[in-house]
């Protein structure tokens, strides 16, 4: 995760491109960029930090399950799945179970 103006993810893109004009193979890396700390913050509260390191340690759980191990309120917890889903710090298989699949969560604050 990344904090800081739109132009770095440009960069960024920029410099992969350079690589593949090159002839280097692409390196697979994804990235998930906020404009600034309060946006990182609002998305990634200690609840939904603490969420994600739940998950990760238990493997696929129902929203159900997430909740009562979790010790909230199922709609809270179903509310802040779903963000981070559509963030894409969470996967949701076919059987509806949510996981996290990331071993690394890296935030890299520009100053």
């Amino acid at each position: 995760m990344r904090v800081g103006p739109a132009g770095d993810a440009l960069d960024r893109f920029e410099a992969a491109w350079n690589r593949l004009v090159d002839g280097e193979r692409p390196r697979s890396l994804a990235v998930l960029s906020f404009e600034d700390l309060p946006a990182l913050l609002k998305n990634l509260s200690p609840a939904r930090l603490s969420l994600l390191q739940k998950l990760r340690a238990a493997g696929p759980l129902s929203i159900y399950e997430l909740a009562r191990r979790l010790g909230r309120d199922y709609k809270n917890v179903h509310t802040d799945v779903t963000q981070l889903a559509s963030l894409g710090l969470i996967s949701r298989g076919e059987d509806n179970r949510v996981t996290v699949p990331w071993d690394l969560l890296r935030a890299e604050l520009r100053l």
